[in-house]
């Protein structure tokens, strides 16, 4: 199965309980009408743990932004509790590693006292401390960041990464899922295309299947630094769609789910600046720095997060309800909404989708 974009559906797993499935479908309904004041809660908890993390990866804009390091705050996550029977997922993720934070498995216990599924994404390096909490807290997806088919791609460019380990503590976790007969946690590759390792996309959905990884995911390289603009894709489209072809047979031979991004010139966005967005509609994130964001790719700080307020107050703030009038409105959305580089709302019709120099792309960590 191939996929090519973000929807404004979820990720299906466990099912719904009534109370969640009545809050989505009206969610759901004031996007397609596009209310700027919601009656519905959010669906989705997105909580960036840290902005710090165990590796150096080339490509990543943390090289390219002055920050302070910041940690996402115990009183913040107890804050949202009550609020995780009515949304369907809680998100652990960010600038940084969130599983290097210390109370990462106990967000997992908390999260797992309620119906919410749980979701986050890692680099791997610290499977080996974390599998017990996958099974025991019932992880129901994670992603692993992986740019290559062998330790030679893979690790010089995302540095101090170990191929091998996160491999073999992949291969012991697919391992307990079968032994118990589980179906989840479901596992996907994350795989950042550039120049230098496009190449191994069909070899890593090999290794997907050879290890038992349930899909693959492949995001293309947003440079932030000149350093990196001879490992773009912009211009290469023909190779692209040769890549692309190779790694498609071998999902539907292996049957392993295959989600690509548009090829250049493609994308249904047209010449508008980014594809339809809904995250301001539908998720809730709040940065490790205690500001509550538009969404992970914005630089926008709207406002600090106030636990003495009700989530309503919140939810409904002049500041988003500002950004659901004009997020998908050319020539009155936000800076970044212009330079728009998430990798499922962008718009890779647009070289400024794979350069983010002289853009102010992440937050200021003063």
């Amino acid at each position: 199965m191939i996929l090519r974009a973000k929807t404004k559906w979820l990720f299906e797993g466990k099912p719904l309980t009534q109370k969640q499935e009545e809050n989505s479908q009206l969610n759901i309904s004031e996007i397609e009408n596009s209310l700027t004041v919601l009656k519905s809660l959010p669906r989705r908890l997105v909580f960036e743990l840290t902005n710090t993390c165990n590796l150096n990866c080339v490509m990543c804009g943390r090289n390219a932004a002055d920050f302070k390091p910041t940690i996402f705050n115990m009183d913040w996550f107890n804050y949202f509790v009550p609020l995780l029977n009515t949304v369907e997922e809680v998100t652990l993720m960010g600038w940084g590693e969130p599983t290097i934070h210390p109370n990462f498995i106990e967000m997992l216990r908390v999260i797992n006292d309620s119906n919410a599924r749980k979701y986050f994404c890692t680099n791997g390096m610290t499977l080996d401390r974390i599998t017990d909490a996958l099974f025991e807290y019932n992880v129901d997806v994670f992603g692993v960041s992986l740019d290559g088919a062998n330790p030679e791609t893979n690790d010089k460019l995302r540095r101090g990464a170990y191929f091998e380990k996160i491999t073999t503590d992949l291969r012991k976790i697919v391992k307990i899922r079968s032994t118990q007969g589980l179906k989840y946690p479901h596992i996907n590759f994350v795989f950042c295309a550039m120049r230098s390792n496009l190449h191994e996309l069909s070899k890593l959905v090999e290794l997907a299947a050879d290890i038992g990884i349930d899909e693959v995911k492949v995001v293309y390289l947003t440079t932030f630094y000149k350093d990196l603009l001879d490992e773009i894709l912009w211009g290469f489209e023909d190779e692209i769609r040769h890549e692309f072809d190779k790694a498609t047979k071998n999902s539907e031979k292996y049957n392993i789910l295959l989600k690509l991004p548009h090829i250049p010139g493609s994308d249904p966005a047209g010449n508008n600046s980014h594809k339809e967005c809904f995250a301001v509609y539908r998720d809730l994130f709040v940065g490790s720095d205690g500001f509550v964001r538009p969404c992970m790719s914005s630089s926008h700080k709207l406002f600090p997060l106030e636990i003495n307020k009700n989530i309503c107050e919140i939810w409904n703030s002049t500041a988003h309800q500002e950004y659901r009038k004009t997020t998908n409105v050319e020539g009155l959305m936000a800076t970044p909404c212009k330079n728009c580089y998430q990798s499922s709302h962008c718009n890779w019709n647009k070289k400024g989708a794979f350069i983010q120099m002289g853009n102010e792309f992440s937050p200021r960590w003063e």
